[in-house]
This record gives C-alpha cells, sequence and structure tokens, in this order.
C-alpha cells in the first residue's frame, strides 16, 4: 500500500473538488476523514508506522537519508560539476527519488533553488492559464495536473531534505 501517493491524489482530488464548488463543510468533512484515515494508516501499516517513527525520532535505519543529505555538503553552492560528482554513487536510487540531491552535489545549491523556482513558476503559469479558461472540464484538469505536478516535486524535494518522511517518490 502506497500511503503516500494516495495522499498525493486525494490531495489533488480536494484540490479539484473545491475548485469545482464543493460546499466547505463537505470539504471539511472529507478532510477530517482523510485525516482519521491516515491515523488508521499508522496504526495498522507497520511498514508507515516505521517510516514516521524513523523521521520523528531519527532512531533507526535513516542510510538513505543521510547518503542524500550527504550529496548537498558535498556540492556547496555551486555544486563540483557535470558528472563530478561522487557521493551519488553511495546514494540509493539515486537517478529517481533522489536526483534532487545528485543536482545539489552536481550544481550547487544555487541550482536547487532556480530548480524549485522553475517548478513553481510552471505551476503558477498553468494555474494562471488555467483561470482564464471558460470550459469546466479544461479548467479542472489543468488545475488538477499543475496540483499535482506542484505537489510530486514539493514532496520529492523535502524528502531529499529530511524535511519529510521518505517516501520514495520520484521527481516529475
Amino acid at each position: 500500500p502506497d500511503v503516500g501517493q494516495s495522499a498525493l491524489i486525494a490531495a489533488v482530488w480536494l484540490v479539484q473538488a473545491t475548485l469545482a464548488g464543493l460546499s466547505l463543510t463537505i470539504l471539511g468533512i472529507l478532510g477530517a476523514l482523510g485525516i482519521v484515515g491516515l491515523v488508521a494508516a499508522y496504526f495498522t501499516l507497520d511498514h508507515f508506522a516505521a517510516r514516521i517513527d524513523k523521521f520523528l525520532t531519527g532512531a533507526g535505519d535513516t542510510f538513505q537519508i543521510d547518503k542524500a543529505l550527504d550529496c548537498f555538503r558535498a556540492g556547496g553552492w555551486l555544486g563540483t560539476g557535470p558528472g563530478e560528482g561522487r557521493m551519488k554513487f553511495r546514494l540509493p536510487e539515486a537517478q529517481t527519488d533522489y536526483i534532487f540531491s545528485v543536482i545539489g552535489e552536481e550544481f550547487g545549491l544555487i541550482a536547487c533553488l532556480m530548480l524549485a523556482g522553475l517548478f513553481i513558476a510552471l505551476v503558477v503559469r498553468a494555474l494562471l492559464l488555467a483561470m482564464e479558461e471558460d470550459d469546466p472540464f479544461i479548467f479542472l484538469a489543468t488545475s488538477g495536473l499543475a496540483v499535482q505536478f506542484g505537489l510530486q516535486a514539493m514532496i520529492n524535494m523535502m524528502v531529499n531534505l529530511k524535511l519529510l518522511p521518505s517516501k520514495g517518490m520520484t521527481l516529475p
């Protein structure tokens, strides 16, 4: 069970439901049910509880996130140069889940900030274009895709920076 991906899809659905005009009362009830579902997942899914506990306490195997943070440290402000990173070879799933850490090592913090800014600009631009649409389907489809793109990027970057528990979600 992939709780993180399910939560992402639910968040995108809630945004689309809000934009479609669903009442705030119903949205509040659905949000509360989502929180109850996450609490239930914590108490019924051992792997989910272990990831949350590991994130909150720092106890246990933190190999992946430790190596991801080592990549950022090795890169510094300007990075080691394209293809010159060495820490990435010790990082599991460097080509997918932790690509942001590899970018941090090879291109540096400045490039990571620029990449985050690019994701924000793409999402904002898509939402601005969606607001100009008269067709409700195009409006909701564009908004949903933009929100999913932005949330997935944000989750991946936050996991790479140890701001969220390890999730296994790729950078779009």
